[in-house]
Order: C-alpha cells, then sequence, then structure tokens
C-alpha cells in the first residue's frame, strides 16, 4: 500500500514538472502548476495568488484518465487564457453590492434621499460588472479565443497544425463525456464546433498555399 502510495505521488509530481515545461518561457517565473487538493474541483484552472503570480491547479485523478495529447491541450488553453487575461479574479463587486443594498436599507430608514441614490447607485455599477463578468456569450468568446491560441502554443511546442487541432478536438469531445452538467457541456459542445469552423478554414488556407506555391513552382 505505502509503495503504490509512493508511486503514485512520484508519478503526480513527474506530471506537474512535465507541464511546467509546457510553459512558455518568458511565463516559467510567474506561473506555477500544482495538483489540487479541493473536494470535487474542476479539472483544471487558472487561480490569481498574489500580485503577478498565477497558479494553474489540477485535478490529477481526473486527469490522469486522459491521454497525453488531450492533456497537453488544454493545459495550453489555460495558458491562453493567462495570455489573454481572462482568468478570475477576486474582485470588489460583490462586496459593493453588500454594502450598496445595506446602505440602500439604512438609507431608506432614515429617508435621506441623496444617500439612497449614492447606495442605489453602488447597486447599480456592481451588479452590471457582475453581470458583464459573468455573461455567458462573453465567457464563451473568450473560451473560443484561447482554444485559437491554444493550437498556436501547440505548433510552437512542436507539434503540426492538424494534429494541434485533432488533440484539442479529441480532448473537448473527452470533456463533454466526462461533464454531467448541461449547461457546462453545452459550453464545451459550442467550443467543439467552433473549434471544427476554425480548422476548416485553416485547412482551406493550407490548401490555396500549397496551390500558389505549385502555381509559382511552373510558372516561376
Amino acid at each position: 500500500m505505502t509503495s503504490y502510495a509512493t508511486s503514485s505521488a512520484r508519478s503526480e509530481m513527474s506530471e506537474l514538472r512535465r507541464l511546467k515545461g509546457l510553459l512558455p518561457p518568458e511565463m516559467q517565473s510567474w506561473v506555477t502548476v500544482e495538483g489540487t487538493t479541493e473536494v470535487n474541483p474542476p479539472l483544471i484552472r487558472c487561480e490569481e495568488i498574489g500580485k503577478d503570480q498565477v497558479e494553474i491547479q489540477i485535478d490529477l485523478v481526473k486527469w490522469d484518465q486522459l491521454a497525453m495529447d488531450q492533456r497537453n491541450l488544454l493545459f495550453w488553453h489555460e495558458v491562453a487564457r493567462i495570455q489573454n487575461d481572462t482568468i478570475p479574479r477576486d474582485g470588489w463587486e460583490m462586496a459593493a453590492l453588500a454594502i450598496g443594498l445595506g446602505g440602500a436599507v439604512g438609507e431608506l430608514w432614515v429617508q435621506d434621499g441623496l444617500l439612497l441614490l449614492l447606495a442605489l447607485g453602488l447597486c447599480g455599477v456592481s451588479g452590471w460588472r457582475l453581470y458583464q463578468k459573468n455573461n455567458g456569450e462573453r465567457t464563451l468568446k473568450e473560451a473560443i479565443d484561447a482554444d485559437e491560441k491554444a493550437i498556436a502554443l501547440a505548433t510552437r511546442f512542436g507539434y503540426s497544425l492538424p494534429n494541434a487541432y485533432k488533440s484539442l478536438g479529441s480532448a473537448l469531445k473527452a470533456m463533454i463525456d466526462l461533464t454531467p452538467a448541461k449547461r457546462q457541456r453545452s459550453k464545451y459542445e459550442a467550443r467543439l464546433q467552433a473549434l471544427k469552423r476554425s480548422a476548416n478554414k485553416a485547412k482551406a488556407k493550407m490548401k490555396a498555399s500549397r496551390e500558389d506555391y505549385q502555381s509559382e513552382d511552373i510558372y516561376g
């Protein structure tokens, strides 16, 4: 039993080191990769843990169920989110909303119209900010943009463009199968459809480039 636990721990540490090596060199000093210890965590996520410091957290038990190419592309998706500056951050909005609501109730009691308007204004601003942060269309677009950049990162690390698309597509299909929540699953499905469209565009572009090259070779 002890031997198995030791072997498992070594395997996990080895995987974390491997993933660390998949970070672009310019990010290795301020992005860390760790296994999460939470109960029922997401497979992979990013979290800002300090000023100019980001941690990629991975559920290594679920992670081990995926093929290596699938892991790589899902990892690069998170790296791309960091590069695009779209990772979740602890904001002031919830605190401001609570203060605004509390202030509004208080001012209703004392009947101070100006302070009531200020409190309601604070509620409105913080509520709008929360809506923007959690807007489904916006978060989906950010995820699709990160998928595009993940493809570019994969080619930077030696994948051919077709293999990068194939690996990310396979990873998204795996996530669809592993995700029981319908809403989250639909996001993966939307990302997969967007990826297919992108792959078709890339394929057409590569075909056109080859035809142009052949024309130049014949007539040049």
